[in-house]
């Protein structure tokens, strides 16, 4: 379906500006599942389980046709499944057990930084003036975010390196898409690139620990739907709902309040503190994506699934 961008229905506007709020406290869930005794692989197994059990759910449902693929074009899904959502999963997920819940988001938000460097070397894009900014203004906000530079304590570098291969790894999904969707249905890569992720994870996620944690608590039973359904699922029909009736561009720019979302968040739930120079780099990486988004391929370093 083709974007109508000669308007931007409300709806399309609110159904974005929800998704990315959903995305904003995926950080919530997945740290109490951490102090649940779940590991990275654990969670990020629970979550991309849930997520493609619900879109086969959907697809049975309303078109069986979206899940026929080509065995030639597996790679396709193991890139943006294994390679991509995989690590960057567990790398965020490493992530918001060692940093704030917003130096992990904004270093995630560095992806279309990765997509644009990627982009240049291996399709062979122009490296612009503005592209060059943007990748100033990205690194600049990584030093004041990770707090290297006026923090004000204690730098988990450990964590900061998750926070940034997250980005890293989120980036991937852009290149590998780029393939997977000139040939299928935005539903059938969401639903095997979740799949693949999952049955690849499967074997190091301790499946029978796992059962055993949740199904042993209601807390981390509904913890599991809320990061499967309401953090993956649902903000992912909302923001291609909102996609397919606004600009890429447009939408990814109204997608910045993830990461201020998360900020809220680790301040509400676990009283994280922000400071004046967190604030700072925070407000850098965002206009870095917002000078990419404006570049004029902006559906290219705009929010995946």
């Amino acid at each position: 379906m083709r974007a109508d961008t000669s308007r931007e229905p409300a709806s399309a506007v609110l159904c974005v500006a929800a998704a990315a709020s959903l995305w904003g406290v995926l950080g919530v869930f997945s740290r109490s599942l951490s102090d649940a005794g779940l590991n990275p692989v654990q969670i990020t197994e629970v979550r991309c389980l849930m997520a493609a059990a619900c879109m086969l759910a959907l697809l049975l449902a309303f078109d069986c046709k979206l899940l026929r693929i080509q065995a030639k074009d597996a790679w396709m899904f193991i890139g943006t499944g294994l390679l991509s959502i995989s690590m960057f999963s567990v790398l965020y997920f490493t992530a918001t057990t060692m940093v704030t819940l917003s130096v992990a988001a904004v270093l995630l938000y560095t992806s279309p930084c990765f997509v644009m460097a990627m982009s240049v070397l291996l399709f062979g894009e122009a490296l612009t003036h503005r592209k060059t900014a943007a990748l100033v203004l990205a690194f600049a906000g990584c030093v004041l975010t990770s707090g290297l530079l006026g923090g004000g304590g204690a730098i988990n570098l450990i964590g900061v390196a998750a926070g940034i291969g997250s980005g890293f790894g989120y980036a991937l999904y852009s290149i590998f898409g780029k393939y997977a969707l000139r040939k299928y249905h935005p539903f059938t890569v969401t639903f095997y690139t979740f799949l693949v992720s999952s049955v690849c994870l499967l074997p190091f996620s301790e499946p029978v620990v796992l059962v055993s944690a949740v199904s042993s608590s209601a807390n981390v039973a509904i913890d599991v739907v809320a990061l499967g359904i309401m953090c993956t699922s649902v903000p992912y029909f909302l923001y291609t709902y909102g996609l397919n009736r606004m600009d890429a561009g447009k939408a990814a720019v109204i997608a910045f309040v993830e990461p201020m979302v998360a900020t809220l968040a680790g301040f509400a739930v676990f009283g994280e503190a922000v400071t004046i120079a967190g604030i700072a780099g925070i407000l850098l990486i965002l206009a870095s994506v917002f000078l990419l988004n404006i570049e004029g391929e902006s559906g290219k370093y705009s929010r995946n699934p």
